[in-house]
């Protein structure tokens, strides 16, 4: 199987299969199974978001956690006003993370390296701790959320609800993802990384391309945090620890780094096995880290491994250079089709999974 067939019909597959959980589930008596799903799809929409920041740009965010939180407080904070209209809920998630995200992108992106990670953890604590103080909303020990969002007589009130829209949600964003990683802007966001000075020497502003990515990334992600508040009926500060955004990391490594699908069956696995060992053992972790490092150590693109069930290539051409996955996290040719020049930006049939 060729790449580009791979990638045509990878996604209609795992959305299909994603979409019959709740009907097995009811047909086998455990509706469990649709919780513990939704969650995944939850999980995996955050992820998602993250990968445009890591996967595409290479920043390595350990404080995008930040903004779950943001969007779980948006829905608790609002509900305990009692606004419960969704609409009016939804609008302030996204416009806090878009605020937040623009100003904490603003001074995280003037640093590289470890500078950018430790400032972007430095402020998801400082949220945190925000939070924490805050008494009135619950503090430390989190705030109960009462009233579903009602989104003009559909109510996130269950576990089901949750799971289609999580899953409509994720899907959409899937398929805007697989658009974007192939787009002027996201093959410009992937050569920023790769080769920042030919970007400026073409006329475009890493700065700017990357802090729109931050942005994006953030909102997205604080909608993960609204879907997940009304899953879990609870919003607490815990949403925004430096675990959370590592478990989110980790999720993403497990998929593999800057792939579209990667995400996905990266969240899928992590969370299943952290199920099935949480059932043998407290200590669950014992069991999952050596997994990790594993992979880590054996498949540099995680998961990604399938694509390389496919047929050789027999035309006889010479296969393209290709870039560091740590780096893009997808193969690339050079090409001068590029809107900057960049060797390893151009897209590549099959590059989306």
């Amino acid at each position: 199987m060729t790449r580009s067939k791979f990638g045509a019909w990878v996604i209609p597959v795992l959305f299909l299969i994603l979409a019959a959980v709740p009907f097995v589930a009811n047909a086998i008596g455990e509706p469990f199974y649709v919780t513990f799903f939704a969650r995944v799809l939850v999980y995996a929409l955050a992820a998602s978001a993250l990968n445009v920041v890591l996967g595409f740009a290479g920043l390595v965010s350990f404080g995008h956690a930040l903004f779950i939180g943001l969007g779980c407080y948006a829905v608790g904070i609002l509900g305990f006003y009692d606004v419960t209209n969704g609409w009016a809920q939804l609008g302030v998630c996204v416009l806090v993370c878009a605020a937040v995200a623009l100003v904490v992108g603003s001074v995280c992106l003037r640093t590289s390296g470890i500078g950018f990670i430790m400032i972007t953890l430095a402020f998801a604590q400082m949220f945190y701790f925000l939070m924490v103080s805050m008494t009135t909303f619950g503090g430390d020990d989190g705030l109960n959320i009462n009233a579903p969002s009602n989104f003009s007589g559909f109510e996130l009130s269950g576990s089901t609800e949750v799971y289609w829209a999580a899953w409509a949600v994720l899907l959409v964003t899937t398929i805007v993802m697989a658009r974007f990683k192939r787009s002027p802007f996201g093959m410009v966001l992937r050569a920023t990384h790769i080769n920042p000075r030919r970007v400026n020497a073409f006329g475009y502003s890493v700065f700017r391309v990357q802090l729109l990515a931050y942005v994006f990334s953030g909102v997205i992600t604080g909608i993960s945090g609204f879907l997940l508040a009304n899953l879990t009926a609870f919003a607490s500060p815990s949403y925004m620890s430096w675990q959370m955004s590592g478990d989110l990391i980790v999720m993403i490594v497990i998929g593999g780094i800057g792939l579209v699908t990667g995400p996905i069956l990266g969240t899928v696995v992590f969370l299943v096995l952290e199920e099935i060992f949480k059932g043998i053992t407290q200590h669950w972790m014992l069991l999952m880290g050596p997994i990790i490092v594993l992979i880590a150590l054996l498949g540099k693109d995680g998961f990604s491994w399938v694509k390389r069930f496919k047929r050789p290539d027999v035309s006889g051409r010479q296969p393209a250079a290709t870039v560091s996955a740590a780096s893009v996290g997808t193969p690339g040719n050079a090409s001068s089709a590029s809107p900057i020049g960049a060797p390893g930006v151009a897209p590549v049939a099959g590059d989306t999974p």
